[in-house]
């Protein structure tokens, strides 16, 4: 099983002083973390795009070709791209890019976006926020298969037998469907073939076993290789050498972004008492020590047979050293014993 490391790049006043990083000074720790996370031999680093204050990443695929010349062998991928509200031409071409910088070690993880800003900010109506992604993502994939490409569709102007250029590194670039419990979305990939990551934020993982039943059974029955079903389960967490010290440094950034969103969106605001129900075995949030964390994935693993898993840290904005401490965690504790587990599990 891979194992890597999701972010939005937050960028949110510390809940305890309510002091903010310089943009540029967040976007160097960002350097170090995907650094520190290849040099700790972990799998994939995802990063997600946004259009508002809160988080400073708007453009995936600029930082992760930064990041490319500074890493060797980490997976590098957006986490996820907008692709709703963007133009499958440029981000394709963009990730090219990053596959040739890197040699062959981009992904794209596609998604409809659970965030709305990018849409008026480009010119699309909400109204389309399905169709979009479905023509989008449709063009992308033809994209992917083809050097040369004539299409027509609803959303974008037609091309007519028009090279696509750079190429990538890789024969075709690795585009993974994210998605965040809707049944057409897991159906979509599923039936595309496509790898499928699954967010999970809330309420008790087991509760979408249905949806990741129902991409199995939907890849199967459209022919696709089972061999080369590949399933990601997306999880916020965090580790520290003692549990404590984990559930009490995560808390306050975690309740501050939580509580934030909830206003926006109608939940209610994170307490004390829902975080650690949360934070239990069978719970949504991987906060703890290494051993916790380490059986929280293997409990998901049972459920779900995910063959990547990946975990979203920095949900609020949390001193770097002690960030960095998590990372090198779940490099070097983690996803060695997970590895290990998860081998002898299937031998």
């Amino acid at each position: 099983m891979e194992i890597g490391i999701t972010t939005f790049v937050e960028n949110t006043p510390d809940p305890y002083t309510g002091k903010m990083l310089r943009p540029e000074e967040r976007m160097q720790n960002l350097m170090e973390e995907i650094e520190l996370a290849d040099q700790v031999g972990l799998d994939v680093f995802a990063i997600g795009e946004h259009h508002r204050p809160d988080y400073i990443v708007s453009s995936p695929a600029v930082v992760l070709a930064a990041a490319a010349v500074k890493t060797k062998n980490i997976r590098l991928s957006s986490g996820v791209t907008v692709l709703s509200s963007d133009d499958p031409v440029r981000v394709f071409q963009d990730f090219a890019h990053v596959d040739l910088l890197s040699k062959g070690r981009a992904e794209i993880m596609a998604g409809r976006g659970s965030f709305i800003e990018s849409f008026p900010l480009f010119g699309n109506d909400l109204k389309d926020y399905d169709t979009l992604f479905s023509e989008k993502l449709e063009l992308l994939i033809a994209l992917n298969k083809s050097e040369k490409i004539t299409w027509e569709g609803k959303h974008r102007p037609a091309i007519d037998n028009r090279g696509v250029y750079p190429r990538p590194f890789q024969q075709e670039l690795p585009i993974w469907v994210a998605v965040g419990g809707t049944p057409q979305s897991v159906v979509r990939a599923a039936t595309h073939g496509l790898p499928m990551a699954l967010a999970i934020i809330g309420g008790e993982p087991e509760r979408f076993v249905p949806f990741t039943n129902l991409y199995k059974e939907t890849y199967n029955k459209a022919g696709h290789d089972p061999a080369k079903m590949q399933l990601a389960i997306n999880s916020h967490g965090f580790i520290a050498d003692d549990a404590q010290k984990a559930a009490d440094a995560y808390y306050g950034p975690y309740a501050y972004v939580m509580s934030k969103l909830g206003r926006e969106r109608g939940w209610s605001p994170m307490n004390r008492e829902h975080y650690e129900a949360m934070r239990a075995p069978k719970g949504s949030l991987l906060v703890g020590s290494p051993q916790q964390v380490i059986d929280k994935i293997l409990y998901e693993h049972e459920l779900f047979g995910n063959t990547r898993f990946l975990l979203h840290i920095s949900v609020g904005t949390l001193p770097h050293d002690i960030l960095m401490r998590a990372i090198e965690l779940l490099g070097t504790v983690v996803a060695p014993a997970v590895k290990k587990a998860v081998a002898k599990a299937s031998s």
